[in-house]
C-alpha cells in the first residue's frame, strides 16, 4: 500500500512538472523579445513610408516572403514585390503587427501574430487584417528575417 502511494505521489509530481519543463524549453530570453519588437517597429516604419528597399534590407539576403499572392525568393525579389503590389497596385499604409508568440527553435526564434493595414484602390479606402509568422535568425549582432508568412482575412475585400 505505501509503494503504491509512493508511486502515485511520484507520477502526479512528474506531471505537474512537465508543462512547466517544455515551457522553459522555449521561452526566449526577454531581451531577446525586445529586439524581436523592434525589428517588427522598424518593419513597420519602413513599411508605412512606403520605403520597399528599407524593408528588404530586414530580410536575410535569401529570404523569403510569402503573402496570398505570391512568394519571393532573395531580398531583391522581395523589394521588388512590395515596391509593385503593396505600395504601387494597393497603396497600403497604417500597417501594424502584434505579436502573440514569439518562441526559440534551436538557432531561430519564430515569431507569430495578426497584423492589420489600411490600403487604397481607385474609389475605395479598405481595411484589412491577418495572420503573419516570421522565422528569424541573428546575422552579426542583428535579427533579421529568413521567411516572412503572411495570410489575409479580408483578401480583396468590399468597400466599407
Amino acid at each position: 500500500m505505501k509503494i503504491r502511494f509512493v508511486v502515485t505521489l511520484t507520477g502526479l509530481a512528474i506531471s505537474l512538472a512537465m508543462p512547466t519543463f517544455a515551457q522553459q524549453k522555449d521561452m526566449v530570453d526577454p531581451k531577446i523579445v525586445q529586439q524581436v519588437r523592434a525589428l517588427a517597429m522598424k518593419y513597420e516604419e519602413a513599411y508605412n513610408k512606403h520605403d520597399a528597399t528599407a524593408v528588404a534590407a530586414l530580410f536575410t539576403e535569401d529570404g523569403v516572403r510569402v503573402t496570398p499572392t505570391g512568394t519571393w525568393y532573395g531580398r531583391p525579389a522581395v523589394e521588388k514585390s512590395l515596391a509593385k503590389y503593396d505600395f504601387q497596385i494597393w497603396r497600403v499604409t497604417d500597417l501594424y503587427k502584434r505579436f502573440d508568440r514569439i518562441i526559440a527553435v534551436g538557432s531561430e526564434v519564430r515569431a507569430s501574430g495578426i497584423w492589420t493595414s489600411t490600403y487604397q484602390d481607385d474609389a475605395f479606402t479598405k481595411q484589412d487584417d491577418g495572420h503573419f509568422s516570421w522565422v528569424l535568425v541573428r546575422e552579426s549582432d542583428t535579427w533579421k528575417i529568413r521567411r516572412e508568412t503572411n495570410s489575409e482575412s479580408n483578401f480583396h475585400a468590399t468597400a466599407q
